[in-house]
């Protein structure tokens, strides 16, 4: 009876190690994007100031257009924010891919 218990049977570390390798060791590590961030800046800008214009015309409730107006305004310094992060995209890349060249 103690032979068909799995406590008697030591591991098969070798099968384990192999899927692990598997899974792990052998697979290329996928690089990080970096997208350019300043069009999704620019687009919730415009889509706050188009919510602005939006709610005010049609008589939204107040809190619906200090709402609009607080992501239009807060979306300014993010598009700022954005063009700071995205001019340094070019020295980035440089310094992860050697052979890219920057031509400006």
């Amino acid at each position: 009876m103690s032979d068909l218990s799995p406590a008697t049977k030591a591991p098969d570390v070798t099968k384990a190690t192999k899927t692990l390798d598997a899974v792990v060791g052998t697979k290329p590590r996928p690089e990080p994007l970096d997208p350019p961030m300043l069009p999704f800046a620019l687009a919730g800008v415009a889509a706050f100031a188009v919510a602005l214009l939006v709610t005010w015309l049609a008589g939204a409730p107040d809190h619906w257009v200090e709402i609009a107006f607080a992501g239009l305004i807060w979306g300014i310094p993010g598009t700022l924010t954005m063009v700071v992060h995205d001019r340094g995209r070019k020295h980035r890349r440089v310094l992860t891919h050697p052979e890219f060249t920057v031509n400006s």
